[in-house]
């Protein structure tokens, strides 16, 4: 299963007020191990960067001048993304950003079913306790000591870690593979792998002695004492 940990950060709250996306990062996730493949793109929002936008993201006009366009670089973010499912935090936020952009250009939106909200997963497992990615990078021991301003790519790196630990960490989906397999080898040593009876029964380790007293007990629990049931 192909998952995108995505974060985009922005000039404000609301697109159809003007506001527009100023950086897309993105992490590679395959049965919920990263693959190392990532997307990270500036983008000029054709607007002039507000003043508290500036402080959290800290990136400022003349930074972002000479950078393109989202319709430059639209297809190849959908290009990226593919029809991988996308795990963001406080989805609805990206999202409206994302589908503005991408209506814009005439292509298609991506469904929100696409979508796997972290704030939403983190909210239901911990009612009532804070959710932001700080919070939960503090519930999960997950460093976040790099994150001085709001960066979609480290943002993305960070969530993806934070998403493994909500759904129960690597432990269910770790393969073991043969070195240098690969994701297609991963994936078809999960797919492949069956248990195999032992060549010979393991050696019993009980004594005579041992043995001895547990008749002795059982016997003294009557003819009803469940070892002396056959299956």
């Amino acid at each position: 299963m192909r998952e995108i940990v995505l974060d985009t950060e922005t000039t404000g709250f609301d697109p159809e007020t003007g506001d527009r996306i100023v950086e897309i990062g993105g992490v590679e996730l395959f049965n919920h191990l990263p693959t190392g493949r990532t997307y990270h793109q500036y983008i000029n929002p054709e607007r002039a960067m507000p003043q508290e936008a500036f402080e959290v993201h800290g990136l400022g006009d003349d930074f972002l001048r000479d950078k393109p366009v989202f319709a430059r670089i639209g297809q190849d973010f959908v290009d990226f993304v593919g029809d991988a499912k996308l795990v963001i935090h406080n989805a609805a936020f990206d999202m409206k950003f994302l589908n503005f952009e991408l209506k814009r250009m005439g292509l298609g939106v991506i469904p929100w079913e696409r979508a796997i909200d972290t704030l939403a997963i983190a909210r239901q497992r911990f009612p009532g306790s804070p959710a932001s990615l700080d919070a939960l990078c503090r519930r999960f021991g997950v460093d976040n000591s790099r994150r001085e301003k709001h960066g979609a790519l480290l943002d993305s790196e960070i969530l993806a870690e934070v998403y493994l630990e909500l759904i129960g960490g690597r432990q269910p989906d770790l393969v073991l593979a043969p070195s240098g397999g690969g994701r297609g080898a991963a994936q078809g040593a999960e797919q492949d792998w069956r248990p195999r009876p032992r060549p010979a029964p393991l050696p019993l380790r009980l004594s005579d002695a041992e043995a001895a007293a547990h008749a002795a007990f059982v016997e003294k629990l009557g003819p009803g004492a469940i070892w002396l049931k056959r299956v």
